[in-house]
């Protein structure tokens, strides 16, 4: 065939009408199996492409999703990612993926995007600024906030409250023993919050405050060599580390032995989100795991609701986290 196949000659091919393949392209289930089965061997053999487009316009629904994250390079979130895609996908929806950075203004702009191509839901990780919410809040479109529990979210969120598991992390260490601990934190709003939760409670617990060191978004291995360097510098060496990320806390260990100290009998070193690599190097890195597949199922749940109109019974869905100890504490 010289020209792009139709949907005319689908049904020529499948010797049906062209209202059936219509029908069976929207809602596959509408038709009977043996000639749904015909059609899709006529769709294969013509090389037809149905137009989404056109469909999307008479359902009123794009299955399109955009997934919003600050950086795929040392991501938290890539774990949970993959695992929204796949479902996603399995459900008949298209995804895409844009890359805000760490600030506002590319996170505005690829909003305005996604809303321009009137897809269905906005799955977003990072900070919302107000443009945002004017946006959102303008449109039919659904705004999902993972790994945040606003008390009043844009639209529906998933995940936990960061303040709780910086406060759980210091009781955490303080039932261990630890007196002296050194707080790593990443220049962003969740990490400020864990940040906030471990000092509020380490001071609660009525023990002396702890030292810092603040790192740039995203963290990155090679800044576990300067914060090091920070804490070889303090008047006393502290008893533990505390890292917004396992990949900085492993950059920590290295570090640490090769300055000849024992992780953890002269330095513990706990770390943030549980990735693959924190219970395999050793020592293995005492961490806090996010239950990413779990958020992954509420989104696609929320998702689904959505585009069958349904209510929300809550826009806030709490998927909790805990604490692995390991040997590194």
């Amino acid at each position: 065939m010289t020209r792009a196949p139709t949907l005319n000659d689908v049904a020529r091919e499948a010797n049906v009408s062209a209202a059936t393949v219509s029908r069976f392209l929207n809602n596959p289930g509408v038709v009977a199996g043996e000639t749904g089965t015909r059609i899709s061997a006529a769709i294969d053999k013509t090389g037809y492409i149905p137009n989404a487009l056109a469909g999307d316009l008479a359902t009123n629904k794009s299955r399109m999703v955009a997934v919003l994250i600050p950086c795929l390079e040392n991501s938290l979130f890539n774990d949970m990612i993959e695992r929204m895609v796949g479902e996603m996908t399995a459900s008949g929806n298209n995804v895409m993926i844009g890359l805000t950075g760490t600030g506002t203004e590319r996170t505005d702009s690829l909003v305005r995007a996604a809303l321009s191509r009137r897809v269905d839901a906005i799955i977003a990780t990072g900070t919302v600024s107000q443009n945002v919410i004017n946006m959102v809040g303008r449109s039919r479109t659904l705004f999902i906030q993972v790994w945040e529990l606003p008390e009043d979210p844009v639209g529906v969120a998933i995940g936990f409250r960061h303040e709780d598991a910086g406060r759980d992390i210091a009781r955490f260490l303080a039932s261990r023993g630890y007196l002296r601990p050194h707080v790593v934190t990443a220049e962003s709003p969740r990490a400020r919050s864990r940040r906030d939760g471990f000092f509020a409670e380490w001071e609660a617990l009525g023990l002396s405050l702890p030292t810092e060191s603040i790192t740039d978004m995203p963290t990155r291995f090679g800044h576990a060599r300067r914060v090091f360097a920070d804490v070889r510098r303090l008047a006393e060496r502290p008893d533990v580390v505390v890292c917004g990320s396992d990949l900085l806390a492993q950059g920590i260990i290295v570090e640490a032995q090769a300055a000849g100290l024992r992780v953890p009998d002269d330095l513990g070193v706990i770390g943030f989100g549980n990735n693959a690599i924190s219970g395999e190097m050793r020592p293995t890195i005492t961490t806090v795991d996010i239950d990413g597949a779990r958020i992954a199922r509420e989104v696609m749940a929320a998702i689904s609701r959505h585009q069958e109109g349904r209510e929300f019974t809550s826009r806030r869905i709490d998927a909790g986290f805990r604490l692995i100890a390991r040997d590194s504490v």
